[in-house]
């Protein structure tokens, strides 16, 4: 389950990720197992990544970035047209 964020960590974690290139592009398969664990996996080392979803319906690209959310646990920081800045806390 992801977390709620405040106003000014959502902030923090915005100003954080301005210069971060995705590092996870969901491709024409759409989301897989694959690109699940992919993203699972950017998100424990770097806690705070970008991910591309290239389509161009706005509305599939919002239910990809929830499915892509409820699948890792991470909390949904800002969408930008077809990039989502994802957060999860790293485990200790």
């Amino acid at each position: 389950m992801s977390e709620p964020l405040t106003a000014k960590e959502r902030a923090h974690l915005k100003a954080r990720a301005h210069a971060l290139q995705p590092v996870v592009h969901i491709g024409t398969t759409g989301l897989t197992d694959r690109v699940i664990a992919e993203v699972d996996r950017a998100l424990t080392a770097h806690e705070l990544i970008k991910v591309k979803i290239p389509v161009e319906d706005r509305a599939a690209r919002i239910a990809l970035g929830d499915e892509v959310c409820a699948r890792t646990a991470a909390t949904a920081v800002h969408r930008v047209g077809k990039i989502i800045i994802l957060w999860r806390r790293r485990p200790e």
